[in-house]
């Protein structure tokens, strides 16, 4: 798409500028492709932080585990949230034959599984921070442009259903990620490489079976460095719907993230499973992905068929503020069952229509993949960071419990915070 004009500031109206056709199948390939593609991003993120990732740094120094897990996914998690713009503004200026994504979705895959080798090779807390570094930005790198996917090539009308099922493979993959570490988790070099060789094939695939249109001739505007670094700002009065999706989708990802980034830990102390923490979140994670394909079978096309987005998003935060209640106010391994899948139908729901939401209120339709970087901030750095915003919340009030209330608060405050905007029923 040739770009000669500078993105203007205001949004397309709804159901214009629709995409150009697909280069070759049909729209309903491209939806079966995005829940492997995004599964296979996402089981890393389920994987790692939530089980491996934990269980390495603990291996290394049990006593001070919290905190050096705090430091590990702070420094990563800023690396996250730098990375995805960068990738979005680089994918949006370039210029090949394979079009403006495929090629970074590939890099981002290669160098990332080459990252993860170097923490399975690991054998400090240093090399093992450097390597998670690495492992956020290349794998932020294949996620920005993926993400744009759905403004690029699905129309208005279906974009409701293409964020349900992209959602549904987010969902499977971090829900799937938090099984695959636990069964895996008595090797966990093998399971690093195992993961690594999953995203390269499947995001490799997607590229060969769903190609896009040629970028060669697309005529990009003079790059400005002060322009790039503004978008690291929502403005509130110039893009207001966009500010408050942005900062609805924060919150709510914030105060879940706090909390279910702990589960190993939180299991082990609060719960008082003990060893037998590890074993018992495949269980948690089947439970919450009942909860979540129920509540994505219904959410992404009834949004579209209604043509309403805000309710099913505030909706959702609500359940998942009142799912946190329950481990607060009984902290055994029945409160924690009954909180797992009351999340997940929230959590699922949100999946399922948030996306379509946030494709409908972003700044320009020239910088798609940057903007959607910077929206992606929201839900990959309460990801990455939850470790660290848990670790501090434990240590500064001495005990998990004080989890909960923080999310509560977060969760409902995400749901306030998309009532404002006004582009979007």
């Amino acid at each position: 798409m040739t770009t000669a004009s500078a993105p203007t500031p205001t949004l397309e109206p709804h159901g214009t500028d629709e995409p150009r056709p697909l280069v070759r199948g049909s729209l309903k390939r491209l939806l079966g492709w995005i829940i492997p593609a995004n599964l296979s991003i996402f089981i890393l993120w389920g994987a790692i932080p939530g089980v491996l990732l934990p269980l390495q740094v603990a291996g290394i120094d049990e006593a001070n585990k919290v905190a050096n897990l705090a430091l590990i996914t702070t420094v990563g998690a800023f690396a996250a949230m730098i990375a995805q713009p960068v990738a979005g503004m680089i994918s949006d200026r370039t210029r090949s034959r394979f079009g403006r994504r495929a090629p970074w979705m590939v890099a981002g895959v290669l160098i990332g599984g080459l990252a993860l080798v170097g923490m399975a090779l690991a054998n400090g807390l240093a090399q093992i921070a450097i390597a998670w570094t690495i492992v956020q930005i290349a794998y932020n790198f294949a996620q920005g442009p993926l993400s744009a996917i759905l403004p690029d090539r699905v129309p208005h009308a279906a974009r409701g259903t293409f964020a349900a099922l992209a959602g549904a493979g987010a969902m499977f993959g971090a829900l799937g990620g938090q099984i695959a570490g636990s069964a895996l988790r008595s090797d966990i070099p093998a399971a690093y490489m195992l993961l690594a060789g999953l995203a390269l094939v499947v995001i490799t695939l997607f590229v060969v079976f769903n190609p896009d249109h040629s970028s060669r001739d697309q005529v990009n505007e003079r790059f400005s460095l002060r322009a790039f670094l503004s978008t690291f700002w929502v403005n509130p009065v110039r893009h207001p719907d966009f500010f408050w999706a942005f900062t609805g989708r924060l919150l709510l990802y914030t105060g879940y993230f706090a909390v279910t980034g702990y589960q190993l830990f939180i299991l082990s102390d609060y719960i008082g499973l003990g060893d037998a923490a590890v074993e018992s979140i495949p269980l948690f994670g089947l439970v919450g992905l009942v909860g979540m394909i129920a509540a994505m079978l219904v959410g992404g096309p009834l949004s579209d068929r209604l043509s309403r987005r805000k309710v099913f998003v505030f909706g959702s935060s609500v359940t998942v503020a009142a799912a946190l209640v329950v481990p607060l106010v009984m902290p055994t391994f029945t409160g924690w069952l009954i909180f797992t899948l009351v999340a997940g139908l929230g959590f699922g729901m949100f999946q399922s229509v948030d996306q379509a939401l946030m494709s409908e209120v972003l700044p320009s339709k020239d910088s798609y993949a940057k903007d959607l970087g910077v929206v992606n901030i929201a839900a990959t750095l309460p990801q990455t960071l939850a470790p660290a915003v848990g670790g501090a919340i434990v240590l500064a009030f001495g005990g998990y419990a004080a989890l909960f209330p923080v999310g509560i608060v977060l969760s409902l405050l995400g749901a306030v915070a998309v009532w404002p905007i006004k582009a979007v029923k």
